[in-house]
């Protein structure tokens, strides 16, 4: 760890973590994060030395003017502090960085060690997945841990996929066996228009975020964008009848699952998030850090067939896989992520 700043002592610090790369579809994860950072004005007080974890024929440096005098950033993690104010100030430790190319546990080890250090409770890593859900729906966020007490607190799922894994997968088991409450929210972004940025599926992160998390996030512009995305994949879908019709399916496919909890705990969470951010004394205040020293989209055509897909046919074989999981048993569901 080469740190490049002192670091105070923080209030009941919560570690959110993402990672660019296989865990990351549509830049969803580490755009929440990015976001996190950019609103409350977060400093970088630490990175990992990126000679230990990552390939840079794979990851590489990128060379950059400052005045006149050429400078590299070489790809790696770093970490930032910022406080959030309000009633009940307390501290996010964000996590930013690339998938690194090998000792994954040497790498672990070394974020769960500063994090011991920092005295953080809960670490939450963010991750976005390809699946088989309609742009025009809300996207769908999954929240899971391998600590079944945790599951039951807080209303998640326990985790049992079973499979190829990323940096999200083994961190929160490293968790896990460090003793550490752990959870991984899970964005799932449609596979027909995987390309970077999604503005829709990092609003969801950061709702569900706040949600588990209690606190209230400033969203800044995010939601015009969200909107602003969605209408531009609405004029290219609408422009090539076979994807305007495979949308239609998945639409269908997804309302029909939808109908159990329409009425139930979506609404609720849903009611609650609006009474939360109408009471100014409930949300946190953006930091000043002081403490510390349009991309269009593209779309993916979907299978030539007239059936309903499932979880695997439907995904790109232009698009990297994303964790799979367990098979859906709605037809046209996105795959339950793996911790």
């Amino acid at each position: 760890m080469i740190e490049l700043e002192g670091v105070p002592e923080l209030i009941d610090p919560v570690m959110v973590a993402a990672f660019e790369g296989w865990n990351d579809a549509g830049d969803a994860a580490s755009g929440a994060v990015a976001h996190l950072d950019r609103e409350w004005k977060g400093e970088v007080f630490a990175a990992l030395d990126a000679e230990d974890y990552y390939d840079f024929q794979v990851n590489r440096p990128t060379v950059w003017l400052d005045n006149g005098v050429r400078k590299i950033i070489w790809p790696t993690t770093r970490l930032s502090v910022v406080r959030i104010g309000g009633a009940k100030p307390r501290d996010l430790v964000l996590v930013r960085g690339i998938e690194p190319s090998m000792r994954w546990r040497s790498f672990c080890n070394e974020l769960l060690g500063f994090a011991h250090e920092l005295g953080v409770e809960m670490v939450v890593i963010l991750g976005a997945l390809l699946g088989d859900t309609p742009h025009t729906r809300p996207v769908p966020v999954s929240g899971v841990t391998s600590d079944a007490d945790l599951a039951r607190t807080m209303d998640l799922e326990e985790t049992k996929y079973e499979g190829p894994t990323g940096i999200v997968g083994v961190l929160q088991e490293a968790c896990t066996h460090a003793g550490v409450p752990a959870v991984s929210l899970w964005a799932a972004v449609p596979h027909y228009v995987s390309q970077p940025p999604n503005p829709k599926a990092t609003l969801a992160l950061l709702n569900r975020l706040e949600d588990l998390i209690d606190i209230r996030i400033p969203l800044g512009e995010l939601p015009e964008d969200a909107r602003a995305w969605q209408l531009g994949v609405d004029q290219l879908a609408a422009e090539d009848s076979e994807v305007a019709e495979y949308v239609q399916t998945l639409e269908e496919a997804r309302d029909t699952a939808d109908l159990p909890e329409a009425s139930g705990d979506a609404i609720a969470r849903e009611f609650e998030r609006y009474l939360r951010r109408r009471d100014p004394s409930a949300g946190a205040e953006p930091g000043d850090g002081s403490y510390l020293r349009d991309t269009s989209s593209g779309l993916t055509r979907p299978p030539r067939r007239k059936a309903e897909p499932s979880g695997e046919e439907a995904q790109p074989p232009v698009a990297p896989p994303e964790e799979p999981g367990d098979s859906p048993e709605t037809p046209g569901a996105p795959e339950t992520p793996e911790a």
